[in-house]
């Protein structure tokens, strides 16, 4: 279960406004829609649940009730408004917690692509941990909780869309990949303009998204139709995690992307 519920703040969706409330609130909210969806829950399931600094503390004081708190990932935004009085907020937080302590975690399919700026050899000049290639150095390393080579779609992104806070596949691309085989069932309870869904159907799975606002549905169902024809992921390329900058989107790299292991349509 992926889940990107609205944030401890004072927003506006569409026609529905969110106010900000004290900790202790926002945590009541939280265990209103959480405690329903214990019942559904294999034994075996991955939960994420998506944050900023404001509504964190609350994720995890809810999140321990149900589930085992796993980790916490950061990751960059890369953008965000400047402030004069305060530090720019450019991170959130994505608590990953588990049913049990059987669950299933795939770190072979999440492996990140780095460039190499200070290479290490062994004693013979031969490269340790990483290979030269024509477009440079790159090591081949596990993944942390710290993600820094995510982008937030922009205008010029085939993914894009007109939500305010929507996710970038290549985020949602991590986590199905690592908690979820070809086949098993991703859900998501606020699915908004459909990275989840989008994403699982690119990379075989089942999916169930829902979504209160019928605008975003529209979105998401437009989006699914395009994933039958072209199931490329931004920034995952040959079964790696591209670092940020690292690589050129071409025409040939999306081209490549194309040639991956088809979609189930679903």
């Amino acid at each position: 279960m992926f889940a990107d519920p609205p944030y401890n703040l004072t927003k506006s969706f569409n026609d529905r406004k969110f106010k900000q409330t004290s900790i202790d609130e926002y945590s009541e909210w939280l265990d209103s829609w959480l405690s329903q969806t214990v019942r559904i829950l294999k034994r075996t399931a991955s939960i994420y649940i998506c944050g900023d600094w404001r509504s964190s503390a609350a994720i995890q004081r809810v999140g321990e009730k149900y589930f085992i708190p796993q980790n916490r990932i950061t990751w960059e935004r890369e953008k965000g408004r400047g402030a004069k009085s305060n530090w720019k907020n450019c991170s959130e937080d994505i608590w990953f917690f588990t049913v049990s302590d059987d669950y299933y975690f795939n770190v072979e399919a999440v492996m990140l692509k780095r460039q190499v700026i200070a290479p290490y050899t062994h004693s013979n000049g031969e490269p340790k941990d990483w290979t030269e290639t024509k477009n440079g150095r790159f090591r081949v390393t596990h993944p942390s909780n710290l993600w820094t080579d995510i982008t937030v779609p922009y205008w010029s992104m085939p993914e894009n869309t007109d939500h305010p806070t929507q996710k970038p596949e290549k985020l949602l691309a991590k986590i199905v990949l690592a908690s979820s085989r070809e086949g098993d069932l991703v859900f998501d309870p606020f699915n908004g303009s459909g990275t989840t869904t989008v994403v699982a159907k690119k990379l075989g799975r089942h999916y169930l998204g829902v979504e209160i606002d019928e605008g975003y549905c529209c979105l998401a169902q437009k989006r699914l139709e395009v994933a039958s024809e072209d199931q490329t992921i931004q920034g995952y390329i040959d079964g790696v995690f591209w670092e940020r900058n690292s690589k050129k989107y071409s025409r040939k790299g999306a081209k490549e992307a194309k040639t991956q292991r088809p979609a189930r349509i679903i």
